[in-house]
């Protein structure tokens, strides 16, 4: 048992340190206070999002960008009641979600596209709020880098409960991962809550073809079809007035089947080393719930089991720490605890996006 704790916590410990690596390896990056030029259009799914969407819309009018540069497209998915449209300074309009897949968010960004006039677009979510140069560090990266993709980073508006912290640290060391992936060019991660490219590349790309049976998944896919195909088109925007900011769920069942829905998709993953990197983190973590049961029944010798603990959690520590670094100015909260529920709830999310469902928008899916 030893043994096999200390493969493992030594394939883990390589692979958090090559991300750790990778990580620095995509340098920051600031607008250049070029003239903007590049015309953007917002892609926006929704369900039920009448409270959200005004403040989303609301930061949209308060962007440091040209307004005739970007038009915003809201796709209904079935929503309760139709959202009303207030007035702009820039073009928006709704249209309704086309049902074609097992995927409402594929289903609404190929919808939409059949709208879309420009030859960039980007997403996010109803309930994201962005920074005032946030279109303008993606047009200048995109007129002084040949690319067709960029992917940005995501954080969390928390409050000071334990639910959210532990949201926050989660999400923090998924955008580590995400970034480190881009900085050893094995990108396989992102999220589409920021996430631009090509209009041209998606339909180069025949869109969501292949995995649109997956609920979600219209941001990792798509990266990964790409990165395949086109690696040398792709980058990520580690910019911080780029970093757009969403809300944390406030239940724990909310975030388990959040978090179910996301790692459903990881058996279909294009990428080796998305898929490997999976593996490790999974056995790493269920090492870490049997080891503390072994200990607890002694038959685990606890100082090792307590040096599996320690050397992990350095490792963890050092990439949530460079990423919060970069993605807010705020502590880092309930560190510890968080990192001693982490493995059983991680654990459990992977085994029960095996077989399990969940919910997402008040609708069923199979995990």
């Amino acid at each position: 048992m030893s043994l096999a704790l200390f493969i493992i916590l030594t394939i883990y410990v390589l692979a958090i340190g090559l991300l750790i690596y990778g990580f620095f390896k995509v340098k920051k990056y600031k607008s250049s206070n070029l003239q903007p030029v590049t015309s953007f259009t917002i892609l926006i799914p929704f369900r039920n999002e009448k409270q959200n969407l005004p403040i989303l819309l609301a930061s949209f009018q308060n962007l440091n960008y040209p307004f005739h540069l970007f038009e915003v497209i809201l796709i209904d998915d079935d929503s309760d009641e139709k959202f009303q449209l207030s007035d702009f300074a820039f073009q928006v309009s709704v249209i309704d979600n086309i049902r074609i897949s097992n995927s409402p968010k594929k289903d609404a960004i190929v919808t939409a596209m059949k709208h879309v006039k420009t030859d960039w677009v980007i997403t996010t979510d109803a309930d994201c709020i962005v920074q005032k140069n946030w279109l303008l560090a993606f047009d200048n990266y995109i007129q002084e880098n040949n690319i067709s993709m960029l992917a940005g980073a995501v954080t969390y508006n928390c409050e000071n409960s334990f639910l959210h912290h532990f949201q926050q640290l989660d999400l923090t060391s998924l955008q580590g991962a995400t970034i480190g992936s881009f900085g050893i060019k094995k990108a396989f991660m992102c999220n589409g809550a920021n996430f631009a490219y090509k209009k041209s590349l998606f339909e180069k790309s025949n869109g969501f073809d292949g995995n649109n049976k997956i609920a979600s998944g219209d941001d990792v896919f798509l990266l990964q079809k790409v990165v395949n195909n086109n690696p040398k088109e792709v980058r990520y925007l580690k910019a911080q007035e780029a970093i757009v900011i969403t809300k944390p769920t406030e239940t724990w069942k909310s975030l388990f089947y959040q978090r179910v829905r996301w790692a459903a998709k990881t058996s279909s993953y294009q990428s080796m080393f998305g898929k490997g990197l999976g593996l490790i983190v999974f056995f790493t973590n269920l090492s870490f719930v049997f080891g503390f049961i072994l200990m607890i029944f002694g038959i685990c010798f606890w100082p090792f089991f307590v040096l599996f603990v320690f050397l992990k959690f350095i490792f963890d520590f050092v990439l949530i720490f460079i990423t919060n670094d970069f993605l807010t100015n705020r502590q880092i909260k309930s560190l510890f605890l968080s990192s001693l529920l982490y493995p059983f709830f991680s654990s459990g999310v992977a085994l029960y996006s095996l077989f399990g469902s969940y919910k997402w928008k008040d609708r069923s899916f199979k995990a």
